[in-house]
């Protein structure tokens, strides 16, 4: 990185430590503030949480207040998953919306339909923990226990399905926080932070970082990773795209992430190739990015190499050995055989079985479905976003995760710039899928 391109870099960290030392300030003087009065008032510090919650939801002082929600943030935080779901529980009961108070509310609106019955019906049905998620949310580093504590949360719901009120609504923030125009783009390259790199290699996903030398290879010429950073965790991606600069669609993944090839000429250069997307938080489930990040990289790769005309993908399809292994009548595919010849044989195979495989594949993510949108959630997404489904490809991922998600294969996505929009209108408003002749062939 050029010193010219450290210096913005250097000064934002330069706001942001001294907006710290700001906070920190007002957060001592609010923790006086609250000694003060629980001396004199003779009252102790509440050991309860859910009496401190209270408390921070009715509190007007903001140098107290802050100090109030960081004792919140810090008891939360000190919690065992035990006395986690017992909190989960209050917030769904103590702190949910007063029934009675909302039918009262629409019956005013109704006799008098005003701006101001309509504020108050608002008020009304906002249950009191979306007030209390703000307001815990003004402790320092408090958005990134939140996500953690939504993760915490999803985990119960399977079991929970009552907590399910709690999810929406602070979910519901999650969407209005990490709204697009507060993220920020960031190349991740040898020269970020060490605490940033250090997660990149823990978030990763799809095909796993074994350690610096690796990450170093996926950081080399024709080597690029985009993140998405939020204010309130700037060292800390919230999703990525590792990409690839390549000669052609490329088949296989291991060649991509092998740390001994030599690098691609940049004369041959004329494909780019997402090969890995990583949602870094679970508590972070359902509010999307990666849309955003695909449509806004295509943007910056193609600055910089503006010779590289093709954008695809290099996608595992995880759920099709879920899928394959629920149906009744599939021809004779033993998926055990199938990973056994994947592994084997490689694509050197002239096995009837490969040809029949690649059919059931292609029509598992152009035909099966959920509500609508493509059963896979990896095809989902990329035909979400306006890609068509260019190529599938047998044996083309050999690890033990590849194997078992989809007995090896892999499926390229084309981006195909004047199509995009297109085939995302298709998709959602006819539920069309854009497909190669390639992959029409398979289906026929």
């Amino acid at each position: 990185m050029s010193a010219d391109a450290q210096q913005p870099i250097e000064a934002q960290r330069q706001s942001v430590t001294g907006l710290a030392g700001l906070l920190g300030s007002v957060i001592s003087a609010g923790k006086g503030i609250l000694a003060r009065r629980r001396q004199a008032t003779a009252e102790a510090p509440s050991g309860d949480l859910l009496a401190k919650c209270r408390q921070l939801l009715h509190h007007r002082g903001e140098a107290s207040g802050l100090a109030l929600a960081c004792e919140v943030i810090s008891d939360y935080q000190a919690l065992d998953a035990a006395n986690q779901t017992l909190f989960f529980e209050a917030l769904g009961s103590a702190f949910d919306a007063d029934p009675e108070g909302i039918i009262a509310a629409a019956d005013a609106y109704k006799t008098d339909p005003s701006t101001e019955q309509l504020t108050t019906l608002g008020k009304a049905i906002e249950a009191p923990r979306v007030k209390l998620f703000r307001r815990m949310n003004m402790a320092p580093d408090a958005t990134s226990v939140l996500v953690k504590m939504r993760g915490a949360l999803l985990g119960l719901l399977p079991d929970r399905p009552e907590l399910k009120r709690v999810d929406t609504d602070l979910k519901h923030q999650f969407v209005s926080w990490f709204n697009r125009g507060f993220l920020e783009l960031r190349v991740v390259d040898w020269n970020s932070p060490a605490a940033v790199l250090e997660r990149i290699i823990q978030y990763e996903s799809v095909h796993a970082i074994q350690g610096w030398e690796d990450l170093r290879s996926r950081l080399r010429e024709n080597r690029m990773c985009f993140a998405f950073f939020h204010p309130a965790m700037p060292d800390d991606p919230l999703v990525f795209v590792e990409v690839a600069l390549t000669s052609g669609i490329p088949s296989a993944i291991a060649p991509l992430i092998d740390k001994t090839s030599e690098p691609t000429d940049q004369n041959d250069l004329d494909t780019v190739v997402f090969y890995s997307i990583s949602n870094c938080h679970p508590g972070l489930a359902g509010v999307s990015f990666g849309n955003f990040l695909i449509k806004q990289v295509v943007e910056e790769v193609g600055k910089r190499y503006p010779k590289a005309k093709r954008y695809v993908t290099l996608s595992p399809i995880p759920g099709f050995c879920k899928w394959l292994a629920s149906q009744q009548g599939s021809p004779d595919l033993d998926i055990h055989e199938l990973r056994s010849l994947a592994k084997v044989h490689g694509t050197d195979t002239t096995d009837p079985r490969w040809e029949a495989a690649l059919a059931l594949c292609a029509r598992y993510l152009v035909k099966e479905r959920a509500e609508h949108l493509a059963l896979d959630p990896v095809a989902r997404f990329h035909l979400g976003n306006g890609a068509s489904l260019h190529a599938i490809h047998w044996a083309a991922d050999l690890s033990d995760k590849g194997l078992q998600q989809s007995v090896g294969m892999m499926v390229n996505y084309l981006y195909d710039l004047d199509s995009i929009e297109e085939n995302h209108d298709a998709y959602f408003d006819q539920s069309e899928v854009a497909i190669s002749r390639a992959v029409a062939r398979l289906l026929n």
